[in-house]
């Protein structure tokens, strides 16, 4: 076929207008994808197995080195995107926003953390010194958000993946999580799938004594689900920043429902090894890894949801913080499980409940929704 002229011989074409790469695409960058899996899964599952040739789950520096598991998802993100994907919202020669100085806090926190792992390791005496320490670096994360949020506005941090959400999803659903594990407590005591538990046992032995057991449980409660959840943002950001700020942004453009269900299988994947460790539940490998990534599914559509509603990855990495420390506090300051594989906390009950509250919100349109 001939290529058509304009009928002007002065007639002036327009340059197409350019289309951004992320806004363009509507696949999966599948080798883009591999590599994230590659280096998130292999930098987790080594720090599991020196955990694991350490002594595993008994050793003292094991809390330092679960925390330090839980950076890899967002480093292996950050890395990857910072400074190999070229067109990455985050990519080291376009991005010039506030954020990128987050980013480097979170490489220099990460390091810290690996620094802080080798010595736990070694001199096992300290572990609980640096846990302190590294404390701070949470503290200053913050700080940090807070100050670059305010000196470059939301969009600094929106237009890198990383908005901050909407306040009032995180007050909702955060409400809504508490109520959740309150109910599933009250049915593990119903059900007798619990014993009520000794919430002195969580403090050095004589510091309670003075205490009126209510005040220790309220003091303990708040301790839980109001300040623990900001101690703990930057910790699982670390987590959430690589499933549901990048590879979530992947996988949903095989439409959201089976994206984020691929999502959740991976998150669960990546937990079995401690699983196999006796993390979660104990003396069951096999059925552990199971049932976890039952409910890393179930928690992805979950997680997944509040994003979709809150345009904002921080709303999941406080949602993690917040589900990390109201069960915590249920199971060992309220009822504890006799066996966590027959719990409402997450196990086979668990599961069926969390269903059903799934199948729930899937019916919202926001699922139909094209990425």
């Amino acid at each position: 076929m001939a290529q058509s002229y304009p009928s002007q011989p002065d007639q002036v074409i327009p340059e197409p207008v350019p289309v951004p790469v992320a806004a363009a695409r509507r696949t999966v960058n599948w080798p883009h994808v591999w590599a994230y899996i590659g280096l998130s899964f292999g930098l987790a599952w080594l720090v599991d197995l020196v955990l694991y040739l350490n002594g595993g789950l008994t050793h003292p520096s094991a809390i330092l080195m679960l925390q330090f598991q839980m950076l890899m998802p967002a480093f292996a993100a950050l890395l990857l995107g910072m400074f190999f994907f070229k067109e990455s919202l985050i990519y080291y020669k376009t991005n010039h926003t506030a954020s990128r100085w987050f980013i480097y806090y979170y490489f220099l926190m990460t390091f810290a953390y690996l620094i802080a792992a080798v010595i736990g390791s070694i001199q096992t005496a300290l572990s609980t010194t640096l846990s302190g320490y590294l404390l701070i670096f949470s503290v200053l994360g913050l700080v940090l958000l807070a100050v670059l949020r305010w000196r470059g506005g939301p969009q600094s941090f929106a237009g890198a993946g990383m908005a901050f959400g909407k306040i009032r999803i995180w007050l909702l659903y955060g409400l809504a999580m508490v109520l959740f594990y309150g109910l599933e407590t009250l049915l593990n005591y119903v059900f007798k799938l619990g014993t009520l538990a000794d919430i002195t046992k969580m403090y050095p032995p004589g510091t309670t004594d003075a205490i009126p057991p209510l005040a220790l449980l309220a003091s303990t409660f708040l301790n839980a689900v109001i300040i623990g959840p900001f101690l703990g943002l930057i910790i699982t950001f670390g987590e959430e920043y690589g499933w549901r700020g990048y590879l979530q942004g992947e996988l949903v453009h095989l439409g959201r429902v089976r994206g984020v269900g691929l999502l959740g299988i991976i998150w669960g994947v990546w937990h079995w090894p401690v699983i196999w460790m006796g993390y979660n539940y104990p003396g069951q490998p096999v059925l552990g890894s199971l049932l976890m990534t039952g409910y890393t599914v179930v928690l992805s559509y979950f997680l997944a949801y509040a994003v979709f509603k809150s345009k904002g990855v921080w709303t999941a990495a406080y949602l993690h913080a917040l589900n990390n420390q109201a069960m915590s506090f249920f199971v060992a300051a309220v009822v504890t499980p006799v066996s966590m594989v027959m719990s409402f906390n997450i196990g086979i009950p668990a599961l069926v409940l969390c269903a059903l509250v799934i199948l729930l919100l899937l019916r919202d349109p926001v699922w139909k929704e094209t990425d």
